[in-house]
């Protein structure tokens, strides 16, 4: 295909798969059942953060986390007090587990009081062209309190090599345009032109397809590289193509 055929051919995947239908298999239905900002903002940041494996068990345990945050997570997290912690006791996810569980709630009560909240934190570190680096900012400040390490690996640094997968789709909910009902355009100080594809194994195979990337490993090279591409079919809005290439991948076996 030419490029002009291969944009052609992707936004209309883009319309296809870029609606309200898909949200009831995908975990951002998570996110969709609150209406207070900070609430969409930190359930999408936890749901996100399991957002590995079966998709099924990634909503059923993201719901158990609301659950356990008695469905209003904003308020759960600036007011906890350490007995508050100890019901999360026993909840895992894969390599997710309580201890997990309990330092994320505790370092988002620092950055909602100390750091202007999550799009603050996002915000105050870009460089305008891409969002790589503040995710690695991000990092950095997430864990400035006393953890384990055994937690870091829970949030990914594309400065050291990562695709950042589930930071860079966590960014893609909060700040691409809402007008389709996926996404939720919460964070207006962030252009969307500076998203990165959240880059996995199906949206990777599905890009290789088609030209797109060449790179065999799905890793902070390959986010680049694939940024560069998408940016050439619409630089306003790059990552849109996430819904072609993930659903093509998944719903189609393309």
């Amino acid at each position: 295909m030419t490029q002009g055929e291969l944009k052609e051919f992707l936004d209309a995947k883009v319309e296809q798969y870029n609606h309200p239908r898909f949200l009831e298999s995908d975990p951002i239905q998570i996110p969709h059942r609150f209406s207070k900002k900070e609430d969409v903002e930190i359930s999408a940041f936890l749901t996100a953060t399991i957002a590995w494996g079966n998709r099924k068990s990634i909503i059923n345990n993201a719901q158990r986390m609301m659950a356990l945050l008695d469905h209003s997570p904003h308020d759960y997290v600036l007011n906890h007090t350490e007995l508050d912690l100890e019901k999360l006791s026993g909840f895992v996810h894969r390599t997710f587990n309580d201890l997990d569980f309990k330092y994320f709630i505790r370092s988002l009560k620092n950055i909602y009081l100390n750091h202007k909240g999550l799009e603050g934190v996002f915000a105050a570190n870009n460089n305008l062209q891409s969002m790589q680096p503040a995710i690695s900012a991000f990092k950095e400040i997430f864990f400035e309190l006393p953890h384990q390490q055994r937690t870091t690996k829970h949030v990914s640094d594309p400065l050291k090599g990562s695709a950042a997968k589930r930071i860079n789709m966590f960014l893609r909910w909060m700040v691409r345009d809402s007008s389709s009902g996926v996404d939720f355009r919460l964070w207006k100080s962030i252009s969307p032109a500076m998203l990165s594809c959240p880059l996995d194994v199906h949206s990777g195979n599905v890009a290789r397809k088609l030209n797109l990337l060449k790179r065999k490993q799905n890793d902070a090279r390959a986010v680049t590289a694939l940024d560069k591409n998408l940016r050439k079919l619409d630089p306003k809005d790059p990552v849109k193509y996430d819904f072609a290439l993930f659903g093509l991948g998944v719903f189609e076996n393309f």
